[in-house]
């Protein structure tokens, strides 16, 4: 069990899914190795053997990074495991990095370092359904 976040351009202005314009087309992020090279210019301990999908560990979490093979790359979903606030440190410098904002993709706000709820709802509700450290 995830929490699934996206990494995309989005207007300035929008806090929400639900605001982003019908007709918008997001700008890609850049060309797959620019933004491998990003991605590995926020975080050198991430595993990017795979063209399409990276690993990034913490002590107590995981995030796969689902770059994905087309080439320029539109988005990246983060699947984020475990426990533990760190994780958003890496989240958000990924974002920086990548000039992009996060979407939380089960409630559809977004992440921003005052506002990351989500990713408490996400673990009460995993240890309510699993039990706990799942």
């Amino acid at each position: 069990m995830s929490w699934d976040v996206l990494l995309m351009r989005l207007p300035a202005d929008v806090t929400s899914v639900h605001e982003i314009p019908a007709d918008y087309t997001p700008d890609p992020l850049g060309r797959r190795d620019d933004v491998r090279a990003a991605v590995t210019q926020a975080c050198p301990e991430a595993d990017l053997s795979d063209p399409a999908w990276g690993e990034l560990s913490g002590p107590t979490w995981s995030v796969e990074l689902n770059i994905g093979s087309e080439d320029p790359v539109d988005s990246i979903m983060l699947h984020i495991r475990g426990s533990g606030a760190d994780v958003l440190t890496d989240v958000f410098r990924l974002a920086e990095a990548l000039r992009c904002k996060v979407l939380d993709c089960a409630n559809g706000d977004l992440i921003t370092p005052g506002h990351t709820s989500g990713w408490e709802e996400f673990q009460e509700y995993r240890d309510r359904a699993l039990g706990p450290s799942q």
